[in-house]
């Protein structure tokens, strides 16, 4: 039996570009002679307010002052968040590490911004937080994501693959003995757009898309788009879905159900071709996305892949636990970010460290 070095209690903290709320995981991770365990212990999701979810949402357009209140005041929303599920369970935890919420995502400008002032959420937990993952690695070069491949190899090696399905999908693998991963296509952010067309916060299980018929001009122009033809380290933000999708869904052309049947085919595609072009025998699929019936009985049609669906905590969870171990690997001055993944000069250690 392997005896046990280290043992951490941690806060895991995301905030997706879905705007679904805040997701908090309390984890232990426990490091032995060969290899790294976790237990997510208990979770939630804190809703975030109306006021706050229309501020995020226009976050983009808001000018540098606005912006760096907003970052306050996300911290303040997310440090007492924390300091509530702290209290209300009695924990006693190591740090908190939190992702943040990605306002710009440019790193060919070496620009990625995730805001959610770490400063906030230390002074109002009175404990430590590890944040701001990604710039390091856009610093050195890098794409500054996929940030969860680290997490994939070290916790969930029993798959060949990990596929997340949030505001985008991303997927990760290893070849050649090195980490592969890389964003595959928007999904989430764009499917609850359409369905906001309808009042909806989002389509349920996929049922309006199933409803709809898909539209063969516009399948055809999504799947030729020119980042689906471009190789690994590459990744994408808000601002390239906003300027290349939304543009190409016209709900004064089609109706809403027929361009939800017509995304979602589309999606299915390009997450299909991921996995068969690099011939995965099982693929661990998580994130929200992964609730859309329609969307996983599309990508089992289409890939040749053994999708595999975890309990739904691991499903709404899984990159808040890997956040959690990402400020883990951080607090031991480990490697958290790989440059076979995102195309940096070299591997790194991402994240600011706050004190109390």
């Amino acid at each position: 039996m392997s005896l046990v070095e280290k043992s951490y209690n941690v806060i895991g903290l995301m905030s997706g570009t879905s705007l679904d709320g805040l997701d908090i995981a309390f984890c232990t991770f426990v490091k032995t002679e060969k290899d790294w365990n976790f237990e997510l212990k208990m979770a939630s999701t804190i809703q975030y307010k109306p006021d706050l979810v229309n501020k995020l949402k226009n976050s983009i357009h808001l000018s540098g002052l606005e912006l760096s209140l907003l970052d306050i005041e996300l911290g303040c929303f997310i440090g007492n968040s924390c300091d509530d599920f702290i209290s209300k369970n009695e924990l006693s935890i190591d740090f908190i590490s939190s992702h943040g919420h990605t306002i710009f995502h440019q790193p060919n400008n070496g620009l990625t911004l995730q805001i959610g002032s770490g400063s906030s959420i230390c002074s109002r937990t009175n404990t430590p937080v590890v944040c701001d993952f990604r710039t390091m690695d856009v610093a050195y070069g890098g794409q500054g994501a996929p940030l969860v491949p680290v997490g994939d190899k070290l916790l969930f090696s029993q798959y060949d693959s990990c596929v997340n399905l949030g505001g985008f999908a991303n997927i990760s693998f290893e070849k050649n003995e090195q980490s592969i991963a890389y964003d595959v296509c928007p999904v989430n952010i764009v499917l609850n757009w359409l369905a906001e067309k309808l009042n909806l916060d989002y389509d349920k299980d996929g049922e309006i898309a199933k409803s709809g018929k898909i539209i063969p001009e516009l399948l055809e122009q999504l799947n030729s788009l020119p980042y689906y033809f471009s190789t690994p380290p590459k990744s994408l933000g808000k601002e390239w879905s906003d300027e290349t999708i939304i543009p190409l869904l016209d709900p004064t052309l089609h109706s809403v159900p027929d361009l939800l049947k017509t995304y979602t085919e589309h999606t299915a595609i390009q997450i299909a071709a991921a996995l068969n072009n690099e011939q995965l025998d099982t693929a661990l699929f998580t994130g929200g996305g992964t609730f859309n019936q329609f969307l996983i009985e599309r990508i089992r049609e289409l890939s040749n892949t053994k999708i595999v669906i975890p309990n739904s905590d691991i499903i709404n969870f899984k990159e808040a636990i890997i956040f959690a171990f990402l400020g883990v690997l951080r607090w031991e001055k480990q490697i958290n970010c790989l440059s076979s993944v995102t195309g940096a000069k070299k591997d790194n250690i991402g994240g600011a460290v706050y004190l109390p």
